[in-house]
C-alpha cells in the first residue's frame, strides 16, 4: 500500500513539474519601443523603452496588456528558455479593457510551444499563480496569491470600469500582461497594482478576455456595448415614493440619454430600470452576478456582444413594462465624454501665425498643470449632435502681431466669426476658408481674440523655423 501511495505521489509530482514546464515555455517577455507624445506641444514626441509580459495562446497569438504596447513603434518578444528576440506586431487591441493580441511572422518562434488554455472565473480565496518578467531580474518570475475581491473597478489605462479581480500576489513593473494561472489555465491577465500598498494587484478576468477574443474573431474590434445613458442610484425612500417605486424594490434612474444612444427611441428620461435580462438591480445600482456577490449593474450589459438582444424591465410613471433592444451589429456611436483618452496617434493641432489650436482630450487635460476648472467640468459632459468636440486656443507663440496674447492658454473657443462649429476639423475649415480680414474667436461669455489673418500667414514660415516646428498642422488635417 505504501509503495502504491509513493508511486501515486511520484506521478503527481512528475505531472505537476511537466505542467509547470509547459506553462513556463508559453510565457513571453515583450520589449517595446514607443513614441511618447506631448499634448502641450503637440508637434513634439520622444522615444522611450519598456518591457512587459505576455502568454502564448491558440492561433500563434500572444496575449498581453494594451498599455504594454500602446504608442509602439517597434516590438520584440522573447520566450522562456530562448535568448533570441523576434520582431512582433500588434494584431488587435482593446484600450478600454487593456488587452492586446500580438503576432510574430517568424513561425519558428512558436516551435515546441504548447499554447495556454482558458479556465473559468475564479472564486473568492482561490489560489492563483502570476507569471511574468517583473523588475529586479531578467529571468521569469513566479508568485502566488489568492483572489481577495471580484467587482467592477477602474482600469488605469482607460479610466473605464469593468469587472476586475483583486489578488494579493506581488505585482511589479514588468508583470503587466503576464497570465494569472489556476489549475494550469489562464484565469486573468495582470494589469495594475496600487503603489505603496501591501500586495494589492488587479487582473483582467477571463470573462473579459473571452469577450475580447470573440469580438475580434471577425477581424474588427467593436468593444463592449455602450447604452449611451446617464444614470443615478435611487436609494432615498422619498425619491422612491416620488417615482412610485416600492420601498423594497431597487433600480437605476435614467437622468439623461445621449443624442445618438441606441436607447434613444426606447427609454425616456426619468425611467427607472429595475432589471436587465431578468437580473434585478439593487437600490445601490448593483446586481448579483454570483450568490451573495454584487457588482455594477453594467455587468449584465458587458456580457453581450454587439448584435445581441437585451431585455430591460422599466418603471415609467408608476407603470411596469418590459422593453427589448437589439444592439447594432457594429459599434458606430461614440458615447464617451469630450475628454476621451487617445492612444496610438499623434495629437491633432494647427497653428495660424503662432496661435496654436487643439481639440480637448483627456490626454491634454492630464498634461496641463493649469486648473481651468470650468473647462475640465465641460469636458466631463457627453457630446451633443451640434457639438462633437471642444476646441481650445492651446497657446500663443511670441510674434510681433500676437503681442499681448502670449499669456493665453487653454482658452475655450465657442465661435469663429460668429459661426458655431461641430468639431475640430470644421473649426479648421472655418478659419482657413474665411475671406475676412480678421479671424474673430469668441468664448461662451462673448470675450474675443482677434487675429489678422494676412499678417499671421505672412509670419508662419518664420515661426516654424524659430520654434523648430516641422509643420503648421497635424497629419490628420493634411
Amino acid at each position: 500500500m505504501k509503495n502504491i501511495l509513493k508511486a501515486l505521489a511520484f506521478l503527481s509530482l512528475a505531472f505537476s513539474m511537466a505542467q509547470a514546464e509547459n506553462i513556463d515555455s508559453s510565457i513571453v517577455k515583450i520589449y517595446t519601443v514607443s513614441k511618447s507624445t506631448d499634448y502641450m506641444e503637440p508637434w513634439n514626441s520622444s522615444i522611450s523603452r519598456s518591457s512587459g509580459s505576455g502568454s502564448i495562446i491558440s492561433g500563434n497569438r500572444i496575449l498581453t496588456n494594451a498599455h504594454v504596447v500602446a504608442n509602439e513603434t517597434f516590438l520584440e518578444v522573447k520566450k522562456y528558455g530562448d535568448t533570441k528576440r523576434y520582431q512582433a506586431e500588434v494584431l488587435e487591441v482593446s484600450h478600454d479593457t487593456d488587452l492586446a493580441l500580438l503576432e510574430v511572422k517568424d513561425k519558428e518562434f512558436f516551435k515546441d510551444v504548447q499554447p495556454l488554455d482558458f479556465g473559468n472565473l475564479p472564486k473568492m480565496q482561490d489560489k492563483v499563480t502570476v507569471y511574468g518578467y517583473p523588475m529586479g531580474g531578467n529571468t521569469i518570475s513566479v508568485s502566488t496569491g489568492i483572489v481577495s475581491r471580484i467587482e467592477h473597478n477602474q482600469y488605469a489605462h482607460s479610466a473605464k470600469r469593468f469587472l476586475a479581480i483583486q489578488i494579493d500576489a506581488a505585482i511589479n513593473p514588468g508583470n503587466s500582461g503576464g497570465p494569472s494561472i489556476s489549475n494550469g489555465k489562464i484565469v486573468g491577465v495582470v494589469m495594475q497594482g496600487i503603489t505603496f500598498s501591501q500586495s494589492i494587484g488587479y487582473m483582467v478576468p477571463v470573462d473579459v478576455i473571452q469577450h475580447f477574443l470573440k469580438d475580434v474573431e471577425d477581424g474588427r474590434h467593436d468593444g463592449f456595448p455602450k447604452l449611451g445613458i446617464m444614470t443615478d442610484k435611487i436609494e432615498n425612500p422619498t425619491l422612491k415614493e416620488y417615482y412610485k417605486l416600492d420601498e423594497k424594490e431597487g433600480g437605476i434612474l435614467v437622468v439623461d440619454i445621449v443624442h445618438n444612444s441606441i436607447l434613444k427611441d426606447v427609454l425616456k428620461k426619468e425611467d427607472i430600470i429595475t432589471a436587465i435580462d431578468g437580473h434585478k438591480i439593487e437600490s445601490d445600482g448593483t446586481v448579483e452576478f454570483r450568490e451573495k456577490q454584487y457588482t455594477h449593474f453594467k455587468y449584465f450589459i458587458d456580457v453581450h456582444q454587439y448584435g445581441d438582444e437585451v431585455k430591460l424591465d422599466v418603471l415609467r410613471k408608476g407603470k411596469k413594462m418590459t422593453l427589448k433592444v437589439t444592439l447594432p451589429k457594429r459599434s458606430s456611436a461614440e458615447y464617451s465624454t469630450y475628454s476621451r483618452l487617445e492612444h496610438d496617434k499623434m495629437p491633432s493641432y494647427f497653428m495660424l501665425g503662432g496661435y496654436v489650436f487643439s481639440p480637448i482630450t483627456q490626454n491634454l487635460l492630464n498634461a496641463s498643470m493649469s486648473p481651468v476648472l470650468e473647462l475640465r467640468y465641460r469636458a466631463t459632459k457627453f457630446p451633443t449632435k451640434e457639438k462633437q468636440e471642444l476646441v481650445v486656443l492651446l497657446k500663443v507663440l511670441a510674434a510681433e502681431h500676437s503681442r499681448g496674447d502670449y499669456g493665453i492658454s487653454l482658452w475655450h473657443i465657442e465661435k469663429v466669426n460668429g459661426q458655431d462649429f461641430k468639431d475640430f476639423k470644421e473649426f479648421y475649415r472655418l478659419v482657413m476658408d474665411s475671406k475676412e480680414k480678421y479671424i474673430v474667436l469668441e468664448d461662451e461669455d462673448g470675450a474675443k481674440v482677434v487675429i489678422d489673418k494676412e499678417k499671421a500667414l505672412a509670419t508662419e514660415e518664420e515661426l516654424l523655423k524659430r520654434y523648430s516646428i516641422k509643420a503648421n498642422k497635424s497629419d490628420d488635417l493634411m
